[in-house]
C-alpha cells in the first residue's frame, strides 16, 4: 500500500509537538494532563454533541450528520465545507479553534478531545484528504526520544493523542465532504452509543440551526421550517416548536472581558423555544439545561428552552459569569415576550416562570429577568378587544364568569381578558404581581358610574353563575348597584322590590316620586332576589321604605313649592291595588291632599264632598273638604285608606308604648287603666263633634264594623271618652238608664228616645245594671241615694249599698277619694245625715228603720258599708243593759231546735242560750222588749218559736233560712208541706 498524501502538512505539526516535547521537560505532561482532562472531565459524555457541532460548523445552514457503525467503527459523516489545513492545525493544538466565527456556534477546537472517550486511533476523512490520530503510534514516535519515552513510562504509557496527526487516506461518503471515523476501543457498545444519539438528535437539530437533518443507523432526524414554527421530524413522529431569534454584537467594552479566543467572537445568537401540540398550544419544558447552545449543565426551570452563545467555560458545562454573560441573558430576556407573542392568547400564561426553588443561579437570574421583562412588555389580552396589556399596569378579576369582564372593560381601565381568571393562570399572573379584583374591588369601581340599565341587565346576567355557586362572592357583591325605575341608583339589591307589572312600572317611572326602591323594568333580573331584593307588588312596595317618609313631608314639600302631584299618584294608586283598608297604614294620613279652597291638607284633615261626617262636626273643626277633582278620580274607599274621612277615622296601634296617639285626653285614659294597654283601636275626632250632633254621631259608628269594634272594645279609649264627654238629650250617657235596667229604677232617668239603637247606648256608657267600677261610680251613686226628692223602691235601696260596700270588699277604689254628700238613704227610703249601719238584725228591736242604714241580709257587707259612708256601726254604738232574769238551756235538750236542725241537716249548736221568759233591754232610749238579743257573743231569747228560730239562724250562720226555722220549730210537719 502506498503512503498517504500529506497535503495538510501534518509531518511539520509532527516534528514541532515532538521537538516541543523534547526541549521542554513539562510540556508533554501538561498535553498529557490538558487532553485528559478534556475527554475525562468537561467532555465526558459530549461526543454527539462536539460532532453534531462540528458539522453544523463545517454546514451552509442546511447540514446533515449520518452517524453509523462499520466495521467497529462510528462514523459520523457530514456536509458542508471539508476539512482544511487551519482545521487541522485546531484539531491537533487542544488550544485554538479554526472555525469562522461568523460561521461556527463553538469556541475551541479542544472539543473534538470527546471523541478519546470511545476510540484511541480517531481519523478525519475529507474529499481535501485526511487526518489520523493514534496513542500506539504516538507511543512509537516518542520511544525515539528516551526521556520522552521514560515520561510515558511514568504515566503507564499514557500519551496525548490528538497532539501528533499524521496524514490519512480513505473515502467520503458521496454527498458528504467529511467523515470522523472512531475505532471503538474494547468494552465500548457501539449499538448503545447509536441509541444514546437517537435520544439527543431532535434536541441537536433545535439547537444548531445549520444542522438540519442527523441521519443515525436506519433512523433519522430533519428539520422543516426556519420561521417562528419548527418542526422536528423523527422515527417516532413530529415535534413542533415555536421559536423566535434574535443576534447582535457585545459592546466593546464587554468584549474585553473575554477569553483571547472568545474576543474574536463578539457576536451573540438567542433562540428561545417552546414545544407546541398540533394545535399550536404551548408544553412548557418545566426542567431543563441551559443550551450555550449545546447542552450545558446550568439547570433551567423554565416554560422554554434557551439557546445562546454565551460565555462558557472551556468544559462547555458551565457558564463562564460576567458582564459578557449578564449581557446576553438581558437580551435574552428582553426577547423572551416575542415567543410569548407567538402564542394565541389565551395560552400565553403558560410561558410565565412560576415562581418556585431555583435549580441553578442561572435559573434564578434568569427567571428574574424574564418576569421583569413579562412585566413591562404588552402580551396580556385586554378584555375590551382593543390590544394587549402590560401585566404592570393590568387588572384581573378575580372570579370567572363568561363575558363579564369584557362588560366591566367599559368601565374598569386595563382589565384583562375574562378567560385570564380561570384558575390555570392564577399562578402565572401571581408571578407577576398582576392585582386580582375581588368582587367587593369590582363593586366599588363600578359603584357611581352611569350605565344604561339594559348594561346593568347584562352584568347580572354575567355574575349570576358566581352568585349561585360561591358564598363568598355572594357577600361580596351585596352592594352591587342597582338602576331603580325612577333614574335613581342604589348601591345594593338589600330592600328593592322586582315588579312585574307593566304599567305599574310605566308610571313609578314617570312620576319621579324618587323615594320607592323599585328596580327598573330593562335591569330586573332573577339574581338580585339571590341578593336581597324581592319580588314584591303593591303592597310590598307601600312597605319597602322611603315611600313613607315622602308622604309624611309631603305638605312641607308643597308648601316650599316642590310638584307632589306624581307622589299622589303613585301613593293611590299603590293603596287601590294593595287593597289597603282605612287604618292599616295610619302614616297615610299625612299625604298631602288640595282641599276645594285650593290649599293643601293633611289627608286625614280631609273630608270627602258630601261626607255626613261633616254635618256632625263643629263648626271650626281642622277638617277640609276634598277638591272635587281628587275625589271624581278615585273611589272613596282608596281615598278612605289614606285617611280622607267619610265617616270617623280609627287609630290602630297593635303594639302600643305609650300615650302617643294624638288622641282627646288620651293621656288620662291611659293612666286611669290598671294597667297599659295591649293595643290602641281607637275612634279619633270626637271631641269635634258638636253636641247637638251626637245621635247622629253614634250612628255614623255604630254603621261602620271598624268604628263599632273600637266602640266595645273592652276597657277601649272611644267608649271611655264618649262616656265622659258625649251629651245625650242635655246630659253624659252615665246619666240615663236604659228603660229594661228596672233594676236602677229612682237611680236614673230612662233616656229619651234619641233615635240610637240601646247596643249602643249600652255601649257608651247608658246603664244597663247596677255596677260600681271606680269612685266616681261611687260618688254619683251616693249623690242620687241621698237625694229626697228621689223616690227609690226599699229593693233599689239594699242592692246599691250592697254594691257600694261589694266595691270597697273588691277594692275597685279606696273609700278615701269618695267625696260623700251630706245625706245619706235609710232603710226606711227617707234621707238623714246622721245614722248607723246595720251590722246585724237585733238591733232593730230598738232602733228605728230612719236611724239605719243597710246593705242587706249579707250583714258581712256593713263594716266595708260603714267605711265607705263614715258612719259607725249599730252594735257599737248601742249602750245596752239586759234587766230580765235568763235561765241558760244546753241547745240540744230543746227538742224542737233539735228535731228542726235534724231536718235540715244542720248540726245542733254546742253550747247553752239564755233563755228570758220576757226579755227586757234598757237602752238610753227607754226600755224595750225584745224577742231575742246578743251581747257578748252570748245569745238571749224568749221561748218562743220565732225567737228561739232568730237565735238558731243567726248561731248556726243560716240567717237566710230564719223563716223555715220558725215553721219547723212550730210544726216540724212543715217540712213536707
Amino acid at each position: 500500500m502506498s503512503a498517504p498524501t500529506d497535503p495538510f502538512g501534518t509531518a511539520a505539526l509532527r516534528a514541532a509537538v515532538l521537538g516541543a516535547w523534547a526541549t521542554s521537560p513539562t510540556r508533554f505532561r501538561e498535553d498529557a494532563n490538558a487532553e485528559e482532562d478534556l475527554y475525562l472531565g468537561g467532555y465526558r459524555d459530549r461526543l454527539l454533541v462536539e460532532l453534531a457541532q462540528n458539522a453544523a460548523d463545517a454546514a451552509d445552514g442546511a447540514g446533515t450528520l449520518r452517524l453509523s457503525l462499520v466495521d467497529g467503527e462510528l462514523r459520523a459523516a457530514n456536509t458542508g465545507r471539508p476539512l482544511d489545513a487551519d482545521g487541522v492545525a485546531a484539531l491537533a493544538s487542544l488550544r485554538a479553534s479554526a472555525k469562522n466565527p461568523a460561521q461556527g456556534v463553538g469556541q475551541f477546537g479542544v472539543g473534538f478531545s470527546a471523541v478519546l472517550a470511545v476510540t484511541d486511533a480517531p481519523s478525519v476523512l475529507s474529499r481535501a484528504g485526511g487526518v489520523a490520530f493514534s496513542a500506539e503510534r504516538t507511543r512509537a514516535a516518542i520511544a525515539e526520544h528516551p526521556d520522552l519515552a521514560a515520561r510515558a513510562a511514568e504515566r503507564g504509557g499514557r500519551v496525548p493523542v490528538l497532539r501528533v496527526v499524521w496524514p490519512a487516506d480513505g473515502d467520503v461518503p458521496d454527498g458528504f465532504a467529511t467523515e470522523v471515523r472512531l475505532p471503538l476501543r474494547d468494552g465500548v457498545d457501539g449499538a448503545a452509543l447509536l441509541a444514546d444519539f437517537a435520544g439527543q438528535a431532535a434536541d441537536l437539530l433545535l439547537a444548531l440551526p445549520g444542522l438540519e437533518r442527523i441521519e443515525i443507523g436506519a433512523d433519522a432526524w430533519w428539520r422543516v421550517g426556519d420561521g417562528a414554527r419548527v418542526h422536528i421530524h423523527g422515527p417516532d413522529g413530529v415535534v413542533s416548536w415555536l421559536v423566535h431569534r434574535v443576534a447582535g454584537v457585545l459592546p466593546e467594552d464587554l468584549v474585553e472581558s473575554l477569553g483571547v479566543e472568545a474576543r474574536e467572537r463578539p457576536q451573540w445568537t438567542v433562540c428561545w423555544a417552546v414545544r407546541v401540540d398540533a394545535d399550536g398550544v404551548p408544553l412548557p419544558l418545566g426542567d431543563d439545561v441551559l443550551h450555550a447552545p449545546t447542552p450545558t449543565d446550568e439547570r433551567l426551570s423554565l416554560p422554554a428552552r434557551l439557546v445562546a452563545t454565551l460565555p462558557i467555560e472551556p468544559s462547555r458545562r458551565r457558564l463562564h459569569p460576567g458582564p459578557a454573560a449578564d449581557a446576553v441573558l438581558a437580551e435574552a430576556a428582553r426577547a423572551y415576550p416575542a415567543l410569548v407573542d407567538l402564542t394565541a392568547a389565551e395560552h400565553r400564561t403558560a410561558l410565565v416562570p412560576l415562581v418556585g426553588f431555583p435549580l441553578s443561579e442561572v435559573d434564578e437570574k434568569l427567571r428574574e429577568l424574564l418576569l421583569s421583562a413579562l412585566r413591562r412588555a404588552p402580551w396580556l389580552a385586554a378584555a375590551d378587544g382593543t390590544g394587549d396589556l402590560t401585566p404592570a399596569r393590568a387588572h384581573v378579576l378575580d372570579v370567572s364568569a363568561d363575558g363579564l369582564a369584557e362588560l366591566l372593560s367599559e368601565v374598569v381601565a386595563d382589565l384583562a381578558a375574562g378567560y385570564l381568571s380561570e384558575q390555570r393562570h392564577t399562578a402565572a399572573l401571581a408571578a407577576l404581581d398582576v392585582p386580582r379584583l375581588r368582587p367587593a374591588d369590582v363593586v366599588e369601581t363600578i359603584t357611581g358610574r352611569a350605565r344604561p340599565p339594559e348594561w346593568w341587565h347584562r352584568l347580572y346576567t354575567a355574575l349570576a353563575p358566581v352568585i349561585e355557586t360561591d358564598g363568598t362572592a355572594r357577600m361580596e357583591l351585596g352592594g352591587l348597584p342597582v338602576p331603580l325605575a325612577d333614574g335613581r341608583t342604589l348601591p345594593g339589591p338589600a330592600g328593592v322590590v322586582l315588579v312585574e307589572d307593566a304599567e305599574l312600572l310605566e308610571l313609578l317611572g314617570q312620576a319621579e316620586v324618587g323615594v320607592l326602591p323599585v328596580v327598573h323594568a330593562e335591569a330586573a333580573h332573577p339574581v338580585l332576589e339571590r341578593l336581597g331584593a324581592h319580588r314584591g307588588g303593591p303592597a310590598d312596595l307601600l312597605d319597602a321604605g322611603g315611600l313613607q317618609d315622602a308622604v309624611e313631608r309631603s305638605l312641607d314639600d308643597v308648601e316650599s313649592g316642590v310638584d307632589i302631584h306624581g307622589l299622589i299618584s303613585v301613593v293611590l294608586r299603590l293603596v287601590r291595588d294593595a287593597g289597603v283598608r282605612t287604618g292599616d297604614r295610619p302614616w297615610l294620613g299625612a299625604l298631602a291632599l288640595e282641599d276645594s279652597v285650593g290649599d293643601w291638607r293633611r289627608a286625614d284633615e280631609l273630608a270627602l264632598p258630601g261626607s255626613p261626617l261633616l254635618d256632625i262636626l263643629d263648626e271650626d273643626a281642622p277638617v277640609g273638604v276634598l277638591s272635587d277633582e281628587v275625589a271624581a278620580e278615585w273611589p272613596d274607599h282608596v281615598l278612605a285608606a289614606v285617611g280622607v274621612l267619610d265617616a270617623f277615622a280609627l287609630v290602630v296601634d297593635e303594639a302600643p308604648a305609650g300615650p302617643d296617639h294624638a288622641l282627646a285626653d288620651e293621656v288620662v285614659w291611659w293612666d286611669a287603666r290598671p294597667e297599659p294597654p295591649a293595643r290602641v283601636l281607637a275612634v279619633r275626632d270626637l271631641d269635634l263633634v258638636t253636641d247637638d250632633a251626637w245621635p247622629r254621631a253614634l250612628n255614623l259608628l255604630a254603621a261602620e264594623p271598624d268604628t263599632w269594634r273600637a266602640l266595645l272594645e273592652p276597657d277601649g279609649y272611644t267608649g271611655w271618652w264618649i262616656a265622659r264627654n258625649a251629651v245625650l238629650a242635655g246630659a253624659a250617657p252615665g246619666d240615663w238608664r236604659l228603660a229594661e235596667a228596672d233594676e236602677l229604677e229612682g237611680l236614673y232617668d230612662v233616656i229619651p228616645d234619641i233615635g240610637v239603637d240601646p247596643r249602643v247606648l249600652a255601649a257608651i256608657g247608658v246603664r244597663s245594671t247596677l255596677r260600681v267600677d271606680n269612685a266616681d261610680d261611687a260618688e254619683d251613686l251616693l249623690v242620687r241615694l241621698g237625694d229626697q226628692d228621689r223616690a227609690l223602691p226599699p229593693g233599689a235601696i239594699l242592692r246599691t249599698h250592697a254594691a257600694l260596700a261589694e266595691a270597697v270588699v273588691d277594692e275597685l277604689f279606696d273609700p278615701a277619694d269618695v267625696r260623700l254628700p251630706e245625706t245619706t238613704r235609710t232603710l226606711a227610703g227617707t234621707v238623714a245625715t246622721d245614722c248607723l249601719v246595720l251590722d246585724a238584725p237585733w238591733p232593730l228591736a230598738v232602733l228605728s228603720e230612719t236611724q239605719v242604714v243597710s246593705a242587706g241580709p249579707d250583714f258581712a257587707l256593713a263594716e266595708p258599708l260603714a267605711e265607705l259612708l263614715d258612719l259607725p256601726l249599730a252594735t257599737e254604738e248601742l249602750d245596752e243593759e239586759i234587766t230580765s232574769a235568763a235561765e241558760p238551756v244546753p241547745w240540744s235538750e230543746l227538742g224542737a231546735v233539735a228535731a228542726a236542725c235534724e231536718l235540715l241537716d244542720v248540726p245542733t249548736p254546742l253550747g247553752s242560750l239564755l233563755v228570758h221568759e220576757k226579755l227586757m233591754i234598757h237602752t238610753p232610749t227607754g226600755t224595750h222588749n225584745v224577742p231575742w238579743w246578743v251581747q257578748d257573743g252570748v245569745v238571749h231569747c224568749e221561748d218562743t218559736p220565732e225567737a228561739l228560730a232568730r237565735a238558731l239562724a243567726w248561731t248556726t250562720d243560716r240567717w237566710t233560712d230564719r223563716h223555715l226555722f220558725t215553721a219547723l220549730i212550730e210544726e216540724p210537719a212543715h217540712y213536707l208541706t
